[in-house]
């Protein structure tokens, strides 16, 4: 095989994959992690955090008598020099923060 077929076959597969990686990330639902990251980002805008945690298995919960596939998850802010402890849940398809409640 010649170099110029060598060449030309690396950048039809490196295109392949970069046309199916974009595919992908069109129908993939957000990781657990990514959702975490957002709920935090979101929890950080009225202070700041002092521990976090999710459940990695989705869940599916009822809120306003609609159904969602969503992230359990908590984080742990300091208010009033208490630690204060909030459960939330993150939508799969998005990560935008469905519900929140704080823990006893």
């Amino acid at each position: 095989m010649s170099w110029k077929k060598a060449v030309l076959a690396a950048g039809v597969g490196f295109a392949a994959g970069y046309v199916a990686k974009q595919t992908m990330e069109q129908y993939q639902k957000i990781t657990p992690e990514k959702a975490l990251k957002n709920a935090k980002e979101t929890f950080k805008k009225q202070g700041p955090i002092s521990g976090s945690w999710i459940y990695m298995k989705p869940e599916t919960i009822d809120k306003n008598g609609l159904q969602y596939n969503a992230y359990r998850g908590g984080v742990t802010r300091s208010i009033d020099g208490q630690n204060k402890q909030f459960e939330f849940y993150a939508d799969t398809e998005t990560g935008a923060v469905i519900d929140v409640v704080e823990s006893v």
